[in-house]
């Protein structure tokens, strides 16, 4: 049995644990406060929301426990009641290992309960307090990312434990249809991808960067407006401009299209970190943000074309999700056997002496 906790921020944690557990033969069980997402037919645990401080008059006190942890305001009751569910599950079920993703918390209160933990790690800066407890802790690391992307300045304590999988995505296996749209009469499109974490680009800077390439069709797709077919969609666009979520990136990475990968504001800069990786590494043009002046538009678009879509293999094999998966199952083949120890000699005068002679 494979414990998996997905964060509630964002649709991306739970689309990961989807795309792997389809290829897992042991057992998954879902944590989350979201609700099990459509389709999903193993067991489910809805864990409490732990953030009714963070809405109350005055918001949340002491939420980083002085520095050592990400979120544990004082007084909300649905942080003590989620947190006894986790430890409630692992006492019940005894899983062989808990992936997290992503949680300091979750992960702290699963080793403490003697269980192994996999931390899915993200990018951006997380040498903090917090962090580095979660990463330190963990049995092993794994990375939604190829190789290098992000782990260049990482103790070696933490690359000794990595897996860095590549992209993990719902489109994993499938073959790259890059038609576009500019040969079929019409002209050439911009496929503009939000996620659901929220977003800073303004419809008006979107509309700003339409009306300044007037030889382009620009089409949205979103939690709010979204696509009925996102793989046609990508198929269909000659450029994407997407946000840098990791299940975004991972997505046009599966579909190899041009891109210009635009980050939004996200805690420890996650999404700056990915679209300066796509950059340096020259599968799309990375952006640290949408661009003050429109008329960089034209010669973004004219970069991210001259690309083009074939270097994402780098970081899109293709079956990520299904490494992912394999390095779970050894994991958990190597860690459900435990480590043989010798029986300790009693030291005179201690409790074990004590019990050994009376």
């Amino acid at each position: 049995m494979i414990g998996w906790y997905a964060h509630h921020h964002g649709l991306g944690h739970v689309s990961r644990l989807q795309a792997v557990a389809a290829h897992l033969d042991v057992p998954v069980t879902g944590l989350s406060s979201l609700p099990a997402p459509e389709g999903w037919s193993g067991p489910w645990v809805r864990l409490a929301r732990d953030d009714a401080a963070a809405l109350a008059p005055g918001g949340p006190t002491d939420q980083t426990a002085n520095g050592t942890l990400h979120w544990v305001p004082r007084h909300d009751p649905g942080l003590a009641e989620r947190t006894a569910q986790v430890a409630d599950w692992v006492t019940r079920t005894r899983p062989g290992l808990v992936v997290v993703d992503v949680s300091v918390e979750v992960a702290l209160t699963v080793r403490l309960c003697g269980v192994p933990v996999v931390v899915v790690t993200l990018p951006g800066r997380r040498t903090d307090p917090p962090h580095r407890l979660a990463h330190d802790l963990a049995d092993a690391l794994l990375a939604p990312w190829p190789e290098g992307a992000h782990s260049r300045d990482w103790p070696e304590s933490w690359v000794g434990k990595l897996a860095a999988v590549g992209g993990i995505s719902r489109f994993d296996g499938r073959t790259p249809d890059c038609r576009g749209s500019g040969g079929l009469g019409r002209p050439p499109r911009v496929l503009v991808v939000w996620g659901g974490g929220g977003r800073q680009t303004s419809p008006a800077q979107v509309e700003a960067a339409r009306a300044a390439t007037p030889g382009w069709e620009w089409v949205e797709r979103s939690p709010a407006s979204p696509s009925r077919d996102l793989w046609a969609d990508l198929a269909r666009a000659d450029v994407v401009v997407t946000h840098g979520g990791q299940n975004a990136v991972a997505e046009v990475a599966a579909a190899r299209r041009p891109a210009v990968v635009v980050a939004q504001p996200r805690p420890f800069d996650e999404q700056v970190a990915t679209a300066t990786a796509v950059d340096r590494l020259g599968m799309a043009v990375g952006l640290p943000a949408w661009p003050t002046d429109p008329d960089e538009w034209p010669g973004l678009l004219a970069r991210a074309r001259a690309i083009g879509g074939s270097r994402w293999q780098h970081w899109s094999s293709g079956h990520g999700a299904a490494t992912a998966a394999a390095v779970l199952e050894s994991l958990v083949r190597k860690l459900s056997t435990p480590t043989p120890t010798s029986t300790p000699t009693p030291t005179p005068g201690s409790a074990a002496d004590a019990v050994a002679v009376s």
